[in-house]
């Protein structure tokens, strides 16, 4: 089947197998290597990408249901050498350990984030239920999402914050 799809901002066209998973197709057709695959059935989260900014395991999407959607993957949230704010704060709050579910957790952040700029910690540990971490007790994660929510504010906003 013909495919088109949006990745990262790049037009894509291709042919697939009408079974072939996404995550396949942008690890293995596209050479997105951030998009892990970790258990094949969406407990862990490692696959997670964003389709028309909705976070999805993509271990468990057919290629053809992405067809005419914007797919973003973890390679599309930093500007070059320049880390997205959640990547720096997941780096600086020591957010990730062995780095295997990174990509899931960072995609999930950006979902979250692009919701509610302010969440607090049951936000966080709700909408990340669906990712599993093996290496670390959680807590770095919620702080590195918290800090990334204070990274994004606009300066004014964090101005007008720091009077009151």
């Amino acid at each position: 089947m013909r495919i088109r799809i949006t990745v990262n901002g790049n037009q894509e066209e291709m042919d697939v197998e009408p079974r072939e998973l996404l995550a396949d197709v942008l690890r293995n057709r596209l050479d997105l290597k951030g998009t892990r695959i970790g258990c094949d059935t969406s407990n862990c989260g490692a696959c997670t990408v964003l389709i028309d900014g909705k976070a999805v395991k993509s271990c468990t999407m057919l290629a053809v249901q992405a067809d005419g959607h914007d797919v973003m993957t973890v390679e599309g949230l930093s500007d070059g050498e320049k880390l997205h704010p959640i990547q720096e704060a997941f780096v600086q709050k020591h957010g990730m350990q062995c780095g295997y579910c990174t990509s899931g957790m960072l995609m999930t952040a950006y979902w979250l984030l692009s919701r509610n700029k302010d969440p607090d910690d049951g936000e966080i540990r709700k909408f990340f239920s669906g990712n599993l971490c093996r290496c670390t007790g959680y807590q770095d994660i919620i702080d590195s999402v918290k800090y990334a929510s204070e990274l994004m504010q606009p300066q004014e906003e964090k101005l007008i914050a720091k009077e009151h």
